[in-house]
């Protein structure tokens, strides 16, 4: 559990990250999408998917670029 805690804590105090939160749902709304229209032929609209991908591709980013930004 304290793994899954740590994914999520933004490492400069021991809170939560809304970016990772956000991100990290987006992922598996659009992996959920992605195994319903595989598995069960559940039709998804092409521009609700592209919106949650760009959210979490652009979520990743916004991650990834805290670990390059100037510390306090």
């Amino acid at each position: 559990m304290n793994w899954f805690h740590s994914i999520f804590t933004d490492g400069t105090d021991d809170r939560i990250s809304s970016k990772r939160l956000v991100t990290f749902l987006a992922f598996l709304l659009c992996a959920t999408a992605f195994v319903a229209d595989l598995f069960w032929n559940l039709d998804v609209k092409d521009s609700v998917y592209e919106g949650m991908m760009y959210i979490a591709i652009a979520g990743l980013g916004f991650t990834a670029s805290e670990k390059f930004g100037k510390k306090e």
